[in-house]
């Protein structure tokens, strides 16, 4: 190969040429004072690690692509004009799960009654237990799931690794749950990876949408003209738009315009997650999750699943999210790539 070429950073296959990208540096800075964690990528915010007693979980908020646009919805901690204020647990990036010992981690809120709040789970952290700068971030911390009452169900120890080039942004969190009391995941369709979506990113919808939980709360999504959102989904299987929800895939993205700006959002799953490869509960209205235990719902009722664990023991979760924005968002091929590289995890 030409030597100038090398030194440009190009790879030819064929005739195809490719612009090598350049890892940039990220930036991990803690304030314990704040109970966040920001995270900057080559120099430019991308996302926040917020952890405050106010809210039910922890959460990513917001993240942005590396243009530096946001690609989360803002409700319920910030407000942008035109974002929709339904499902207020909806936060940025979060992981939890709608029934575990009979509790609802997923739909627990502010908008709850203090009356109902012992039906609903909470996930405390109780500390950051590391976090690095480099061409690689890491922060780590530990949680407890637990009852109102404070009681530990399970012991969750959470890594994220982030890093990002000029058009790339990615998120690996590598999650491991231990029972602190034995501890059954019912299968339910909300969980466990979840992310909530920009206006844009959502698919358009001309009729309203409603969703009923597990307690039989209705939620109203307004649908009819709406020249903003432009989405769609794509899964590994090839599903697309509303036909990826309650199917199998190794990986979904989501995609569309925000302004003059491609944007794709990939999730990864991982072999060694528990009923591999999940199920995509990605819904036109900006709800993209990953859940691997939903499957009597997704299914209709021809199987499910049910994980236990016994005091004492533990499963690990694994997810990649990969953010790219311009002529860097990916292809079905260059996903595939992606999520082989991931499996080596």
């Amino acid at each position: 190969m030409n030597s100038k070429l090398l030194t440009l950073g190009i790879l030819i296959t064929g005739t195809t040429a490719a612009i090598a990208q350049k890892a940039q540096t990220v930036t991990v800075t803690p304030s314990a004072n704040h109970k966040k964690v920001d995270i900057m990528i080559g120099g430019k915010p991308f996302t926040s690690f917020l952890y405050p007693d106010t809210l039910e979980k922890p959460v990513l908020y917001p993240i942005r692509d590396a243009a530096g646009t946001v690609v989360t919805r803002s409700f319920p901690l910030d407000k942008r004009e035109g974002d929709p204020t339904d499902h207020p647990h909806h936060i940025g990036l979060w992981f939890n799960y709608e029934n575990l010992n009979g509790l609802d981690f997923w739909n627990n809120s502010y908008a709850i009654p203090a009356s109902k709040k012992a039906q609903y789970g909470w996930i405390r952290t109780e500390e950051v237990t590391e976090t690095k700068s480099g061409a690689t971030g890491v922060l780590a911390y530990k949680a407890n799931w637990t009852n109102q009452a404070k009681q530990i169900i399970l012991k969750e120890n959470t890594r994220f690794e982030f890093s990002g080039t000029a058009g790339q942004r990615i998120i690996d969190r590598i999650t491991t749950l231990t029972a602190d009391q034995d501890a059954k995941f019912t299968d339910a369709k909300d969980g466990m990876l979840g992310l909530r979506l920009v206006h844009e990113l959502q698919m358009p919808a001309k009729e309203d949408q409603k969703f009923t939980d597990n307690k039989g709360i209705v939620t109203v999504v307004k649908g009819g003209t709406d020249k903003l959102a432009n989405g769609n989904y794509l899964t590994s299987a090839g599903k697309t738009g509303d036909d990826a929800w309650s199917t199998r895939g190794v990986w979904c993205k989501v995609y569309g315009k925000i302004g003059a700006d491609s944007v794709s959002i990939a999730i990864i799953d991982h072999p060694k997650n528990p009923n591999y490869p999940t199920f995509w509960h990605a819904r036109g209205y900006g709800l993209f999750a990953a859940n691997p235990l939903g499957e009597k719902i997704f299914t209709n009722g021809k199987s499910e699943k049910m994980l236990t664990l016994k005091k004492g023991e533990s499963v690990t979760f694994k997810y990649r999210i990969v953010i790219n924005n311009g002529t860097q968002t990916l292809s079905a091929a260059a996903l595939n790539k992606e999520a082989a590289n991931f499996a080596k995890k």
